[in-house]
């Protein structure tokens, strides 16, 4: 890059962080302006205009969402929950979703935004930790509510939009709102808070073990809501693409934000389909979509559709767009500007791409680092933990090295903070103590980055995903990343599986692929862009829908696979070995397994 577009950067960069700075400047955890203060400001001042276009194409004004969420209000009210007190919320994306916890807010309620998409056992379990008396159940997610009604503890059930005898002692939630007023309640009823207090209960989305509830606070909520707004410049002329579920912040809030916060629109999908995307965002005047982890991968490997160049779109934001799939949805899709973040719904540690650096989460300019918590320090693969020197304090990392992204955290600054989960145990192990100098405190991400001499950070993996074999870390994210590339695949999941008399663990990659795909062209792929040590030895091609191996949030399982391992006798979808005897992918037999595990074989 030349002089003169460095200083065009920089110049663009600091002129966008200083108005991010400036807006975040006003959310302080002693503030009395709480979510539904900002959110009431936006309905006085856009009370006609449309909020959200529905399915058919129908619209709901900013006002008449308000009129429900002050129903919800007041019928809490009279129903005798209490500022502090916590609802349960079951629901599939819906305008009302949003609605119920925006009026919830309004008298100083905490709404747990449960998993739609879960049962069973995870279901039952969401509901307990939410420490909930009442929960408001979807219609049409009452015959899972009700499988689990008898292991949800004592918690009474509001049904809404169906049958309020489809649960064990249900309630009719639409006939109790229709009763209820849809005068705006006083403001007394909040008056007792400050911004630093709780304002939404959030499940963690991970791919493993059973979900934490993360405590969210009215400041951080109040930061999603805005802080891609004033990034993407939203404005009430835009109309943001909802297909993202509305559970999880990244829909929920950064997507509803960049819009509600503005008197733009938003476009609500109950669900994802990649064949009706670009005619949908076509047809409703989509100018902005929010993106997650393989959504954009879907789009990509979907037939084309001519609506992909006619809509309006004109930023998409999101984050897990990965390198290998960046230059290709940008050239599907027409749509020059990719606003990447990174974040986690609890976390403190945040990173913005405004600039579209392909690949790139985020950038801190160097001479701005001072006004940012985030760092990385050196990282022990094997222990799982950031190694210390002699005097027992973290090393930071250089340009382009590895390490653990952590976050400082400061009670006083709404960007620092970290609020928790109902879990103490699992809030004491994100945490990492005596980080630089004694007595400071740092949030761990989890996550393994590298950041370059320009202050842009790159996602290197998951902590737990990295893996050693042959002496040497493999990274299942670049790995997954290089084998995207190769022709016919849709989409790749690398983890790593033991083999019995090796140490650490080879890599396993379970591949979803079309007609283009080719086991010989994969393998001469790999060979020629991977390192002997990363290419992986085992390949699992999956039979089924794309969908059954992401979680709602579109990232990718691997628990299931890593425990299903490579035995061909325990799985029915075709396994491949990389026999480097015979220089190719061979067909994972039982007696070629029994040959690997008794040293006959090598790998």
């Amino acid at each position: 890059m030349g002089f003169f577009s460095a200083l065009k950067r920089e110049i663009f960069y600091t002129r966008e962080l200083v108005r991010l700075l400036k807006t975040l400047k006003t959310i302080t955890p002693d503030s009395d302006d709480l979510t539904p203060d900002m959110l009431e400001r936006s309905v006085d001042k856009h009370a006609s205009r449309p909020a959200f276009i529905l399915e058919d194409g129908s619209t709901v004004s900013y006002g008449a969402f308000d009129a429900f969420a002050n129903r919800v209000a007041n019928w809490a009210l009279a129903t005798g929950i209490k500022p502090g007190d916590t609802v349960a919320l079951y629901m599939g994306n819906r305008w009302e979703y949003i609605a119920f916890w925006y009026g919830l807010t309004k008298v100083g309620v905490l709404t747990a935004l449960l998993n739609n998409q879960v049962t069973g056992k995870a279901l039952s379990h969401g509901v307990r930790i939410a420490e909930a008396d009442h929960a408001i159940i979807e219609g049409e997610l009452s015959g899972a509510f009700a499988a689990v009604a008898s292991d949800t503890g004592s918690i009474t059930p509001w049904i809404y939009d169906g049958e309020a005898g489809s649960v064990p002692a249900g309630r009719d939630l639409k006939a109790a709102l229709d009763g209820a007023s849809d005068a705006r309640p006083g403001r007394e009823h909040r008056a007792h808070l400050k911004a630093k207090d709780p304002c939404l209960k959030m499940y963690t989305s991970g791919t493993t073990g059973l979900p934490k509830a993360a405590i969210v606070a009215h400041t951080r909520a109040l930061y999603y809501l805005q802080v891609f707004a004033v990034a993407s410049h939203a404005s009430p002329k835009d109309r943001m693409m909802m297909v993202l579920p509305l559970y999880h912040a990244t829909g929920g809030l950064c997507g509803v934000g960049c819009a509600l916060s503005q008197g733009g629109a938003l476009i609500v999908r109950r669900k994802f389909s990649a064949s009706a995307f670009w005619s949908e965002a076509a047809e409703h005047g989509a100018t902005m979509f929010m993106y997650v982890g393989e959504l954009c991968r879907f789009l990509i490997s979907a037939e084309p559709n001519p609506a992909e160049k006619k809509h309006k779109i004109r930023v998409a934001i999101g984050n897990g767009l990965r390198p290998d799939v960046w230059p290709r949805f940008v050239e599907r899709s027409g749509i020059k500007r990719i606003m990447e973040f990174y974040g986690a719904t609890e976390g403190n540690v945040g990173f913005l791409n405004l600039d579209s650096k392909p690949g790139a989460i985020g950038r801190i300019p160097p001479f701005l680092k001072h006004r940012f918590n985030a760092d990385l320090v050196k990282f022990d693969i094997e222990k799982e933990e950031p190694i210390r020197d002699a005097k027992g304090r973290c090393i930071p990392c250089g340009p382009d090295e590895v390490g653990e992204a952590i976050g400082e955290i400061r009670a006083d600054d709404a960007r620092y903070r970290f609020d928790g989960y109902g879990d103490k145990e699992a809030t004491e192990k994100k945490l990492l103590r005596n980080v630089f100098k004694e007595g400071d405190l740092y949030f761990r991400t989890g996550d393994l980055m590298k950041r370059d001499r320009q202050g842009y950070f790159y996602f290197i993996d998951r902590i737990g995903d990295t893996f050693r074999w042959k002496a040497e870390n493999v990274s299942t994210a670049e790995v997954a990343e290089i084998m995207g590339l190769a022709p016919g695949i849709v989409q790749a999941n690398v983890y790593g599986v033991e083999v019995a008399g090796y140490p650490g663990r080879a890599g396993m990659a379970a591949l979803i692929v079309n007609g283009g795909f080719d086991l010989e062209a994969l393998h001469a792929h790999v060979t020629k862009e991977l390192a002997a040590y990363a290419r992986p030895v085992f390949l699992r091609i999956h039979q089924e829908d794309p969908s059954e191996h992401t979680t709602g949030t579109f990232k990718l399982k691997k628990t299931d696979l890593v425990a299903e391992g490579w035995d061909p006798e325990k799985i029915s979808e075709p396994l491949y070995f990389d026999d480097p005897e015979a220089g190719r992918y061979v067909e994972l037999t039982a007696d070629i397994r029994a040959a690997i595990e008794s040293g006959e074989k090598r790998v």
